[in-house]
């Protein structure tokens, strides 16, 4: 039985909105390895580093005895906003569920608040479905995904109670957070790096019990009784 209330839908963007988790991953991995002499592989980089806000990103290198600096997540930052330049497209079907007037919609995501906006300016939802009033980024909070604050903080200045959010991410990170918060979480494996039998069964063990491949099937869902 369906107990999800859906008056808010909390978007997660890379990886839900656009297929750019891989993206980040990548550069982190580029520059993990070059600063530190690693070889590390995309799923290494991914464990450590996936889904996450790069303060949270900080300190898990930092506990395993990696310490970054400044530069490195400045020359980080470079080389994203370098790929934002050359643009990327929406995940298909998005666009056609932020049009739904039946339900209220914000994005919170691991991002911060400027790096975020440029996204949203690359896939056209800047000031169009997204603004100031309904973008929540992980410098607004203490502490990020999987911590729960961001869509609490999220939830709060939309007005909707936890039990009537749901939460569609395609990280182990942000859907512990979404059920951290006590709000219906959706995982999204649409996009390439998501889609193996391993990773579905970890969203599985999480308890996230609403997986979907594409937005067509999260549209049905929204609209089930």
């Amino acid at each position: 039985m369906n107990t999800c209330s859906k008056k808010l839908i909390i978007w997660d963007f890379d990886g839900v909105m656009a297929d750019t988790e891989k993206l980040w991953i990548e550069n982190r991995r580029l520059m993990v390895n070059k600063v530190f002499g690693l070889n590390w592989d995309f799923e290494t980089t991914n464990h450590y580093l996936g889904g996450m806000s790069d303060k949270t990103k900080r300190m898990n290198l930092d506990k395993i005895g990696l310490k970054t600096d400044d530069k490195f997540w400045a020359d980080s930052l470079a080389m994203d906003m370098k790929i934002m330049a050359e643009g990327f497209p929406a995940v298909e079907g998005v666009e056609e569920i932020l049009q739904c007037k039946d339900f209220l919609h914000c994005v919170a995501t691991g991002g911060i608040l400027s790096k975020s906006i440029e996204k949203l300016k690359t896939i056209g939802f800047w000031n169009k479905y997204i603004s100031q009033k309904n973008l929540f980024t992980a410098d607004m909070v203490e502490h990020g995904k999987p911590e729960p604050e961001l869509f609490l903080l999220a939830a709060q200045n939309m007005g909707v109670e936890s039990k009537d959010c749901v939460v569609i991410e395609d990280s182990l990170a942000g859907m512990t957070a979404g059920l951290r918060a006590g709000m219906c979480v959706v995982a999204f494996v649409g996009c390439e790096m998501n889609k193996s039998p391993q990773y579905i069964e970890k969203i599985k063990q999480l308890g996230v019990k609403h997986i979907f491949e594409t937005m067509q099937q999260f549209k049905d869902f929204l609209y089930q009784n």
